[in-house]
C-alpha cells in the first residue's frame, strides 16, 4: 500500500506581506517559507499509520508542484520521515493546474491513498483536493478529522451538525483533512535531517494543463479605524456610534 502526501509551500504565517512596486505580484524578498499546516499534519497522520501497518504500508511520498526554492520544504518533509518525494518543476498560478498536474503524475504512478490538507495558508482555496479527485476519477472525502486503518480497509471520520459522520470508501481515494487528522505535527530530529540528504527526490517537469485564471493586482486592506474607548457608564453614547457610524444595530 502506498500513501501519497500533496504539500503546498507557503509563507511563514508571521512574514510580513508585501507587494511588487506596481502590485501586479507578491515580493517575496526574504520570506520564510514552511510546509502548509494542514498538509504537515497529514503527513504526520501518514506517518502514523504507517508505523502501526506492520509493514502494510509500504512507502510514504510527498509532492509538491514548484520550483527550486520549494526544495528545503520538500527535506523537511523527507527529515519527518517521508520515504521519497516528487516535485513538478512548475511555478502554478491557480489551483487548476495544481490539481491538473499532481494528477497526471498519479495517473502513471498511482497511489492507494492520496491526503491533501483542505486548504493552504496562504491563498486559503480549498479547491485542490476536489478537483484532484475529479481528474483521477476517484472518491474524494472532504473535512476528515480522523483516518485509521481496520485491517485493509480505510476508515474515516469528520464533524457535523450535531455529531460525527463515519465514512468508508474504496481504495484509492482522496482523503481531504483538516484539524484533527492529528494532534501536533512531528519535529525532525537530527538524524532524519542527515537522512534526508539520501532519500530520493524526483523532479519532472509539468505534464498537466495550464491555469484557468490570472491574477491582474493585489491590493492591501485598508487600515483600521482607530478604536474609540467609550464610558462604561454612558450607554447611549455606544449604542449611538453602533447605530450612526458602525450600523450594526
Amino acid at each position: 500500500m502506498k500513501i501519497l502526501v500533496c504539500l503546498s509551500n507557503v509563507p511563514d504565517t508571521t512574514t510580513k506581506i508585501k507587494l511588487s512596486g506596481d502590485q501586479s505580484a507578491l515580493d517575496m524578498a526574504g520570506v520564510q517559507w514552511v510546509i502548509n499546516p494542514w498538509d504537515e499534519l497529514a503527513l504526520t497522520r501518514a506517518l502514523d499509520l504507517k508505523e502501526k501497518s506492520e509493514g502494510k504500508i509500504d512507502t510514504i511520498t510527498v509532492i509538491t508542484v514548484g520550483e527550486s526554492l520549494t526544495e528545503p520544504t520538500i527535506r523537511k518533509a523527507l527529515a519527518v520521515g517521508a520515504d521519497d518525494a516528487v516535485r513538478i518543476n512548475l511555478n502554478p498560478t491557480d489551483d487548476y493546474e495544481v490539481a491538473s498536474n499532481i494528477a497526471a503524475w498519479v495517473k502513471n504512478n498511482p497511489y492507494d491513498i492520496i491526503l491533501s490538507g483542505i486548504e493552504s495558508s496562504d491563498f486559503n482555496g480549498s479547491a485542490v483536493g476536489g478537483m484532484l479527485a475529479e481528474f483521477l476519477k476517484i472518491p474524494s472525502v472532504s473535512s476528515v478529522s480522523f483516518l485509521d486503518m481496520e485491517g485493509d480497509k480505510p476508515l474515516m471520520k469528520r464533524e457535523i451538525p450535531g455529531g460525527t459522520e463515519t465514512i468508508r470508501v474504496p481504495m484509492p481515494f482522496v482523503a481531504i483533512v483538516q484539524k484533527g487528522i492529528a494532534l501536533d505535527p512531528r519535529i525532525p530530529a537530527m538524524r532524519g535531517i542527515m537522512m534526508a540528504r539520501k532519500k530520493e527526490l524526483t523532479v519532472v517537469e509539468p505534464t498537466g494543463e495550464g491555469a484557468k485564471s490570472t491574477y491582474i493586482g493585489f491590493a492591501m486592506p485598508k487600515a483600521k479605524a482607530k478604536v474609540k474607548m467609550i464610558d462604561a457608564e454612558n450607554a447611549g453614547q455606544l449604542i449611538t456610534l453602533l447605530h450612526e457610524e458602525a450600523k450594526v444595530i
